[in-house]
């Protein structure tokens, strides 16, 4: 084809070197306007989507893999749902640090073999189980991976030589002695000011530190564990008590698995060795006259009014001196009588419960371990303090009535099992129920922040990136 320089005749099949300028310059135009509407679409979509767009700075700095992947740690550590299932294969989500402490406070009063044996000792029982392989699921040897932190101190090992019962006078200092050492070894006691410390309590008025009640309430919760968690014996309902100021687990005290299955070797829950032919057993202390000059009657009298009733009565199998094998005579009976001492609670009725024998409570406003786990209006009897004149006459309608189903309830298993300290955790015992405990009282904040923690120590010097709590 012939090319013609006449523009009329300038076709889009005609060159000219203007018209490549002009033609560039219109791709051009078109590819601006395609953009911005693109753009422009883009935008209109990102503001009315569901999602909004991500307008925090640090997404996109140099980091942002990194604070993704650490997003991605957190999310897998945490449970799917804020609240614990206590439905799940074991109800216990819960990890537990366990302070290495010297041997001063805790192993070395093991010499005394009493120390790991008598009814304050869950505190070494708790820490054995705590230590055991069977608790690895929810012992943690990273203190950054914590819920809590069990500080194992052994304080009722300190036997007097002139009665031979727990002397506790030393209690609040090795305790406070306890914390210091820990405090200026690892940073964990001051992040929370021991919010997250659990300690043992096993005493007559737990983190009170003495025997005596009215000297109990005087001293209060020692100040070190006032912030933090106490498992102890003691508790009560109904009014404010000193002694409860603190947060607590009620656990029950300490009875010897290993005991309990010699006297059912040979007494059995279903019979055999004779059935039960005590109708109502006691054997402890019942005070004639009061105590002391100060004119108190032990267990607020009502121990003494029982034996004064009740004493001759053969319905009532009563003795007031000890005797070795007296958990047999807990075997062979229908109802144990387990009345208030110094303290509210007592080890008969754990081991009431642990050989059959339906225990009957007279000690006002106590409160019992574990009740989620351990039916006790089911298994049990309360009769008010100021009715133990009329206990007999109580006993005897019971046995008319509901005792027959109050029997079949105590010998389920799981009761005896709720209540018992081994040596390695077991699926329903005590220690097991206190783990539970402790899995109610993580909480969303308190667990975010240990798993925040442990992210932290594995991004340490990426700032601004894992710096979530609050």
């Amino acid at each position: 084809m012939r090319l013609s320089n006449n523009p009329k005749h300038v076709g889009r099949n005609n060159y000219h070197p203007k018209h490549k300028h002009r033609h560039k310059h219109g791709l051009l135009l078109i590819l601006k306007w395609l953009l911005l509407f693109l753009l422009s679409l883009y935008l209109i979509f990102s503001f009315t989507s569901t999602t909004p767009l991500p307008i925090s700075l640090s997404r996109f700095s140099a980091a942002a893999a990194a604070s993704r992947r650490n997003s991605a740690l957190l999310e897998s550590s945490l449970p799917t749902t804020t609240h614990h299932d206590n439905n799940n294969d074991s109800g216990i989500d819960v990890k537990v640090y366990i302070h290495d402490l010297p041997g001063r406070y805790n192993t070395d009063w093991l010499s005394d073999a009493r120390c790991g044996t008598h009814l304050f000792a869950s505190e070494v029982a708790i820490h054995k189980s705590l230590l055991s392989m069977s608790s690895s699921t929810f012992r943690t040897m990273d203190p950054y991976e914590a819920d809590f932190f069990f500080v194992p101190v052994y304080v009722a090992c300190n036997f007097s030589t002139v009665n031979g019962f727990p002397a506790i006078g030393h209690a609040r200092g090795l305790i406070a002695s306890a914390v210091e050492l820990i405090s200026t070894t690892l940073p964990f006691w001051n992040r929370s000011r021991g919010e997250d410390h659990v300690f043992v309590a096993s005493h007559d008025f737990g983190a009170c530190f003495h025997t005596m009640e009215d000297a109990a309430v005087a001293d209060g919760v020692t100040e070190v564990m006032r912030r933090s968690i106490v498992l102890q014996t003691f508790g009560v309902e109904g009014r404010r008590h000193p002694c409860q100021d603190v947060e607590h687990v009620v656990i029950p005290p300490y009875v010897s698995p290993e005991s309990v299955r010699r006297t059912l070797e040979r007494w059995p829950l279903n019979g055999g060795g004779g059935g039960r032919d005590i109708f109502a057993f006691f054997r402890g202390k019942m005070e004639v006259h009061p105590k002391n000059v100060s004119g108190r009657f032990y267990s607020k009298a009502v121990r003494t009014k029982i034996w004064r009733k009740y004493a001759n009565d053969r319905r009532f199998y009563l003795r007031r001196q000890r005797f070795p094998g007296y958990q047999s005579e807990i075997a062979r009976s229908i109802f144990c009588l387990c009345p208030l001492g110094w303290a509210p609670w007592s080890p008969r009725l754990v081991e009431s419960v642990a050989l059959g024998c339906v225990p009957v409570i007279i000690a006002d406003g106590i409160r019992l371990p574990f009740p989620e786990a351990i039916p006790w209006p089911d298994i049990s009897l309360r009769v008010p303090e100021d009715h133990v004149d009329r206990l007999g006459s109580i006993l005897e309608h019971v046995a008319r009535t509901n005792l027959t189903t109050i029997q079949e309830n105590i010998r389920r298993p799981e009761v005896r099992r709720a209540l018992m300290f081994n040596d390695e955790v077991e699926d329903g015992d005590a220690t097991w129920q206190v783990l539970r405990e402790l899995t109610r009282r993580v909480g969303d904040r308190s667990r975010a922040r240990r798993r925040l923690e442990a992210n932290k120590r594995l991004t340490r010097g990426e700032a601004g990136l894992v710096g979530m709590e609050g």
